[in-house]
């Protein structure tokens, strides 16, 4: 019998991609990945640290395993191992720590695993190009997230991710289409853009070659029905930026802009290097370029020194531009970045109380987004069965139910009929 894999993936989608990745190449050297609750040999967390809530989850996880599996090896790599190491040495049960760098040898390092607590971890500060997992990932049924780069060079003052991540490495482009091509060949027709910090994506090639330059080879793939863009930084979003991604008939009109505040002067702490009317700006490109465009932002309450007048400016400010969704974060205090030892930290309960507030105002956008949509048409890739339903999104992202036969990874024309609260309900359109 072979040996057997599990892993469970925190954070965001670059983690998912390179969980992916380490899954594909546990299976050609001959494991069977299954479930974390499963009994396995390895277990593998892939940690995220974007906030101490993540460091606790994290540490959660791998205190889990050994209740499974006394015997198992238990690895830790990603973020938090990258950054805390220290943090997670005092965890007996885990055996080995990786780092960022070292998930491309995981398997190798596995093999020659010899039962004694070992942390392996290089520094991405200084690490200059990417790193090639050497294998294709299929991260969904119907969908594929493509990391195009790795790093970040913004330090904003509430992040310990450059420091986990380390400086923008780019991926080389016939690399990302060729892992792409493959893609379309498994039978897929979208695939979600990631990467830590995409719109500087082509930094360290001088910029001879940026975003848009990527998206406009990418969009020539035969058989690619979707491009789906992640997040992405408001100061890409130029007249030329958009006027260029306007003419590609692939590119998802679903724009995630992480805003983090309304306020200028909460801006200016954040160290976010834009104002409320450069980022208003580039709203109004977007829509005026795709008026269909769905707008998702990130924002942060109760960053310190935020006053009730500053987050009332950007309860403004979010009311304005009327975002599709919102996610809110309370801020939370991240050992190693500036804005730890800010003055002025805030109260738990006023986080939360404002947290409320644009949880609610997102709800509301939300609701009235999706309601514009009854009684129309909308294409829907269909992802999986739910019951007697299939579910599916826009190309905009608007979640959709329908019934009907075999709907999974087929595009189909949808009748809206009904907004029931946070996804749209309908039927084949004949």
């Amino acid at each position: 019998m072979g040996k057997k894999v599990a892993f469970i993936s925190l954070g965001c989608k670059v983690n998912q991609y390179e969980t992916n990745a380490m899954s594909q190449e546990f299976i050609e050297n001959g494991y069977e990945v299954v479930e974390f609750t499963d009994v396995a040999d390895v277990y593998i967390v892939n940690t995220c640290t974007v906030t101490n809530i993540a460091d606790r989850k994290s540490r959660q996880m791998l205190r889990r395993v050994k209740e499974i599996n006394p015997e198992a090896v238990l690895v830790a790599c990603g973020c938090y191992a990258q950054v805390g190491k220290d943090e997670l040495e005092k965890i007996d049960d885990i055996d080995l720590i990786i780092g960022n760098n070292e998930k491309k040898d995981i398997v190798e390092i596995i093999e020659n695993y010899q039962n004694e607590k070992n942390a392996i971890i290089s520094d991405v500060m200084h690490k200059k190009e990417y790193v090639e997992f050497g294998t294709t990932t299929y991260t969904e049924k119907t969908r594929a997230v493509v990391k195009i780069q790795d790093g970040c060079d913004r330090f904003c003052s509430y992040c310990i991710i450059p420091f986990a991540r380390g400086r923008v490495r780019s991926r080389k482009i016939e690399n990302i289409i060729s892992e792409v091509e493959q893609i379309v060949d498994n039978g897929m027709q979208e695939i979600v853009i990631t990467g830590i910090h995409i719109a500087s994506y082509g930094k360290d090639f001088n910029y001879e070659i940026t975003l848009i330059d990527l998206l406009e080879e990418l969009n020539k793939i035969d058989g690619l029905k979707r491009i789906r863009l992640g997040s992405i930084e408001p100061t890409i979003i130029t007249d030329e930026f958009v006027s260029r991604l306007a003419k590609l008939d692939k590119i998802c009109d679903h724009f995630h802009l992480s805003l983090q505040s309304g306020c200028d002067e909460t801006l200016r702490r954040m160290n976010r290097r834009y104002t409320c009317k450069e980022f208003e700006d580039g709203t109004k490109l977007l829509r005026k370029a795709f008026p269909n465009a769905a707008l998702t932002t990130d924002v942060i309450v109760g960053f310190p020194g935020e006053t009730d007048d500053e987050f009332n400016a950007t309860y403004e400010f979010l009311k304005k531009i009327a975002f599709y969704k919102m996610h809110i974060f309370k801020y939370s205090q991240r050992k190693g970045t500036k804005a730890a030892v800010m003055p002025n930290q805030i109260d738990g309960s006023i986080k939360e109380q404002r947290s409320k507030v644009l949880l609610g105002l997102s709800d509301e956008n939300e609701e009235k987004y999706n309601s514009e949509y009854v009684d129309k048409i909308v294409e829907v890739l269909f992802e999986e069965k739910d019951g007697d339903y299939y579910k599916g999104h826009t190309k905009n992202y608007i979640e959709v139910w329908a019934k009907g036969d075999n709907l999974e990874n087929k595009i189909v024309n949808v009748k809206v009929e009904k907004n029931d609260r946070m996804h749209l309900i309908g039927s084949i359109a004949k």
